[in-house]
């Protein structure tokens, strides 16, 4: 089928094959981390003001992301320096003071887990999540008919029953725009790509406090559980504490696949803190699951560490990278990233029709960098309308004339070339993928 008409099929059946799922009582479960986001209007004005009032004298091209924010001249610098590149990250601060009056601010919900469910809930599809950020602000945005979580008791319940157990984590979104420009005393520096930088200040996230209820009802009632999400280590520093984490993450994981062999355990990666933290992890739950999901640059990042070189812009380069992790790490089916022009699975047979989650996924991403909002099935309609990724389409006849077709699908996404809104896409997309699992 050619892949704009499976997308229009896949986008007229979707109601119904969401209907189909809930009514047969199948899910997804979402874990690990949520959080309080304040989504910041970043303005590219307010930028060249901060530059010219704290580093009038700053050569733009030569600025350095802090490990550590402290100062607004460690925010300036960082922010350039991820504009500049039109990079994604995360960055710690010591005080939101630093940066709490500079933009215009509305809440909004963090965490791989908690942006997947709600993606899945706009579109009427249901999900049980972990919680690690319970609180009110948190529970309150994450209400829906769509969303339950597992209490103490182990009882299924929406988020308007939870009572607050832990403390709350707060993430500041600073998201820029292709084309801004960077201005100072004579200098410029144009934004080549949209993207967005993570200011946070950790407390739960850095410990991933597990719900043992939640682990005991994905166990017993794994036949239900389509596919079993596994997120968000990426704030932990402890290597011990990370250990810990990692070890009942296998037990469940194992459990659950002997509970239901036909279910997809499903590990989407992440920016993390510490390069240690990140090998810790790759090394330990790749071999676990059957499909590892990531962005372009996650993907150059992992590679690079295990000395594999790899041209991102160059498909057949990417393919051959994904099959070296496969390979290396003996991930049990195969590898899907994705990106603005296309995403893209490359392993063996998934037991699903993955072509199908790779477009629901892109349509979800993009109708979150279009509205700013999880798409819903009238928005996704609008986003049904915009072209195909030139790119992504170019990406996808190379591979299908390679010696990889058969064992690769590529989609290439619904284009926009300037979004606006860069906070929640890959998570967005995560949750859309699910769909064809279930």
């Amino acid at each position: 089928m050619i892949i704009h008409n499976k997308y229009i099929d896949l986008f007229e059946k979707m109601e119904q094959t969401i209907g189909a799922r809930k009514t047969a009582g199948i899910c997804p479960a979402m874990g690990y981390t949520s959080n309080l986001d304040i989504l910041c209007d970043f303005r590219i004005d307010v930028l060249n003001r901060l530059l010219e009032t704290h580093m009038p004298d700053a050569d733009l091209n030569a600025l350095q992301p802090a490990k550590y924010i402290k100062t607004a001249e460690d925010f300036i610098s960082t922010v350039v320096h991820y504009c500049r590149n039109g990079i994604g990250g995360e960055v710690d601060i010591e005080d939101f003071a630093v940066i709490e009056n500079l933009f215009d601010t509305k809440p909004g919900i963090g965490g791989t887990s908690a942006q997947a469910a709600m993606a899945l809930a706009a579109v009427g599809c249901p999900s049980v999540i972990h919680l690690t950020d319970d609180s009110r602000e948190v529970c309150g945005l994450l209400h829906s008919p769509y969303i339950r979580t597992v209490s103490p008791d182990g009882e299924l319940i929406h988020t308007d029953r939870v009572n607050q157990r832990r403390e709350q984590e707060i993430h500041y979104i600073i998201q820029f725009e292709k084309g801004d420009v960077i201005r100072s005393r004579g200098q410029t520096v144009e934004i080549p790509a949209s993207n967005r930088l993570i200011v946070t200040r950790v407390t739960v996230n850095a410990f991933v406090p597990f719900s043992q209820p939640y682990f005991d009802y994905i166990e017993r009632h794994a036949k239900s559980i389509s596919s079993n999400v596994l997120s968000s280590f990426n704030c932990i520093r402890d290597e011990r504490v990370l250990r810990e984490r990692l070890d009942a993450v296998t037990r469940h994981v194992r459990a659950y696949k002997k509970n239901n062999p036909a279910g997809v355990t499903f590990f989407e990666d992440a920016h993390y803190h510490s390069l240690d933290i990140r090998k810790l992890c790759i090394e330990t739950l790749y071999p676990e699951v059957d499909i590892v999901c990531m962005n372009e640059e996650e993907l150059a990042l992992t590679l690079g560490m295990y000395d594999r070189p790899v041209d991102i812009g160059d498909i057949l380069s990417c393919i051959e990278g994904v099959f070296f992790l496969k390979n290396l790490f003996s991930v049990k089916k195969g590898i899907i990233v994705h990106t603005k022009d296309y995403s893209m699975y490359a392993g063996d047979e998934p037991g699903a029709d993955i072509e199908s989650g790779l477009i629901y996924g892109n349509l979800m991403a993009t109708a979150k960098a279009m509205y700013g909002s999880y798409g819903t099935r009238e928005q996704i309609f609008e986003v049904m309308k915009l072209p195909l990724s030139e790119k992504g389409l170019r990406h996808r006849e190379r591979a299908m004339a390679s010696p990889y077709a058969a064992k690769t699908a590529i989609v290439p996404t619904k284009y926009i070339d300037k979004p606006k809104y860069t906070i929640g896409l890959g998570d967005s997309f995560v949750g859309g993928v699910q769909i064809c699992f279930m």
